[in-house]
């Protein structure tokens, strides 16, 4: 254990944010997503118990987001949910979680093909147990 650094960052996940560098990309991924396949050059690190907002609250007293580009991404609705009315909530708790972190940012939003294209280069993914629905989240490296 380290003083300071919640339980909910395992050491596998502590070691993958250490090594990254500026505009390496960390995919907060859902329990639907396919981590292992889309994911073959990145570090694929479960944690099967944990939601990402909570997680994405943790991950941000320590990781520092990029102030040059727009740091935050998510899957876009496709156009059959939007037609069925889908509506993707914890998109208001990430932003939430974001600006409390200090960060004056958007989720800006990627088309699905496109997001997973972007997490076939990200450094790692981490695989929750989230369930939401268009709850993935990926989010760029900045420097302190």
């Amino acid at each position: 254990m380290l003083k300071g650094i919640s339980p909910l960052i395992s050491p596998e996940l502590l070691f993958a944010m250490a090594r990254m560098g500026h505009g390496d990309r960390l995919v907060l991924a859902d329990a639907n997503f396919p981590a292992h396949s889309v994911g073959k050059e990145a570090v694929v690190i479960r944690q099967d118990g944990i939601l990402i907002p909570e997680l994405l609250t943790e991950i941000l007293k320590l990781f520092p987001l990029d102030h040059l580009t727009s740091p935050c991404h998510v899957m876009q609705v496709s156009k059959g949910d939007l037609e069925r009315g889908v509506k993707v909530p914890i998109w208001d708790e990430y932003r939430s979680i974001i600006r409390a972190s200090g960060v004056k940012t958007d989720l800006i939003e990627y088309e699905r093909q496109d997001f997973y294209e972007k997490s076939r280069t990200a450094f790692a993914i981490v695989l929750t147990r989230e369930t939401a629905v268009y709850g993935n989240l990926m989010l760029t490296k900045g420097v302190i």
